[in-house]
């Protein structure tokens, strides 16, 4: 019987990993997603989550998400400046339109 014990425990592995690799469920990145969109709220978690390496998969995730903001206001900004939506948005605004 001792033998038996002995294989059996040699045949068991240890898949367990660190808490700072381990991968997030689908309704963590959901939850993510609801909460870095909030405004003022998101975006501090946002750079919070960015500089933490508690987690590998969710720092990674909040810097995707702060990468794509940063795109739209780029974008944003850069059709602002050359007057492509402004004065389509002013006009509408203004009931012109």
């Amino acid at each position: 019987m001792a033998k038996k014990d002995k294989k059996d425990k040699k045949d068991k592995k240890d898949y367990s990993i660190p808490d700072r690799y381990k991968p997030l469920s689908p309704w963590a990145y959901f939850g993510y997603s609801v909460l870095f969109l909030v405004p003022l709220v998101g975006l501090i978690s946002i750079i919070v989550f960015s500089f933490d390496s508690s987690n590998i998969n969710r720092r990674n995730f909040s810097r995707a998400f702060f990468l794509i903001f940063a795109v739209i206001v780029i974008y944003i900004v850069f059709f602002l400046a050359f007057g492509e939506v402004g004065p389509s948005l002013e006009e509408f605004l203004m009931g012109n339109g």
